[in-house]
């Protein structure tokens, strides 16, 4: 079934992002189409996917809100079509990002529903956007302790996968280049940090690559 047309308006305001109040419009359309039976599942997941945005870009007072707000869209997106992989993914996108923003107590509760979520995106496509359940992945292996089920090895494996769909990952590359760094292979950290400044920009996510390649011209001259 069609999304209703406040979702597809919302569609132009998320696309316009790096604005924050339409990001922050886009997210009121988004959540009061996903209350409607038209179109709901499209809304509940474009709206989890507008608050992991606005969770890191919001002003920071607002950024564990929208997170939340994020989870629960997720989720519900994930109750509305189980065998798809967008609800799994963003679900697990705004749970990551609550993990790594804000301390070890939301850690330790998103730790294994977060891999979860991925494994089933895994299952269902791994090939979802351009392998991004492989790069969130890789992410969460290099962050989560050792003690706790972290791995340097299995996140290099998992990042290096995702260039099976899209070789120009700024993300993968950054990613992948932290973990370099992490390691001490500071030479190949600098090749990959330099593959996502000249990396082009891609027509869908312009504003993820602009930040990646801001922080990546930010990190290189330090990796010697």
């Amino acid at each position: 079934m069609a999304i209703s047309p406040g979702a597809q308006s919302a569609d132009a305001l998320y696309a316009d992002r790096e604005n924050i109040a339409s990001a922050k419009r886009a997210a009121e359309l988004y959540e009061e189409a996903s209350k409607h039976d038209q179109g709901q599942f499209e809304a509940a997941w474009k709206l989890a996917r507008t608050c992991y945005w606005l969770g890191g870009h919001a002003p920071e007072t607002e950024r564990r809100v929208y997170l939340e707000r994020g989870i629960a869209a997720g989720q519900l997106a994930s109750r509305l079509q189980g065998a798809k992989p967008e609800g799994h993914f963003w679900t697990a996108a705004n749970m990551g990002a609550l993990a790594e923003s804000f301390g070890i107590r939301q850690g330790m509760k998103y730790r294994r529903p977060i891999r979860e979520e991925l494994e089933t995106v895994l299952r269902i496509d791994p090939a979802f956007m351009e392998g991004s359940a492989d790069r969130a992945l890789g992410r969460y292996y290099f962050k989560v302790p050792s003690m706790l089920g972290g791995s340097k090895s299995r996140a290099e494996q998992h990042l290096r996968r995702s260039f099976e769909y899209n070789q120009a990952s700024t993300i993968s590359h950054f990613f992948l280049a932290e973990l370099l760094i992490d390691q001490g292979r500071n030479a190949e950290a600098r090749g990959e940090l330099q593959r996502v400044i000249d990396a082009p920009l891609s027509a869908d996510w312009a504003p993820e690559d602009r930040d990646y390649k801001r922080k990546a011209a930010a990190l290189l001259p330090g990796v010697r």
